[in-house]
């Protein structure tokens, strides 16, 4: 199985799961690269703060999750546990757009693993949000 099948089906059962990570049910996988995952995912009501933009919580969800992926396009194939993620808000993303989440490995080490992940309007490439996530591979 090709690591870009392999992530579909990681993709399918974090939309069917029970818990949580549900909430990425809209999220679609565009690329995969080793090192490097594309989605993408327009942003609806369910998504939103009070002010009608992409609430901060979902975008950290998706730093966690989406950086993963990209952990999972190595040759090592590890997804790791958090150790720590910082998030940057820079532009809201307002019901209808569409934004693409981008997750690069920078460096997998021996017992960690630092990951960057850019969320963008599709249409402009506005930044909307960056996060940094280290895992711990084990």
């Amino acid at each position: 199985m090709s690591k870009t099948q392999t992530l579909l089906e990681v993709v399918k059962a974090m939309k069917n799961a029970r818990g949580f990570d549900r909430v990425l049910e809209k999220v679609t996988l565009v690329s995969a690269d080793p090192g490097k995952v594309i989605c993408e995912m327009k942003v609806e009501d369910e998504h939103t703060n009070k002010m009608g933009t992409l609430h901060g919580g979902l975008t950290a969800t998706l730093v966690d999750n989406i950086s993963t992926l990209a952990l999972l396009c190595t040759e090592r194939a590890a997804p790791g546990v958090s150790v720590d993620m910082n998030i940057t808000y820079m532009s809201p993303a307002k019901i209808g757009e569409d934004i693409l989440i981008t997750a690069h490995v920078l460096k997998q080490g021996k017992t960690l693993a630092f990951t960057s992940v850019d969320l963008t309007h599709k249409t402009t490439g506005k930044l909307v949000a960056q996060g940094r996530h280290t895992k711990h591979l084990g």
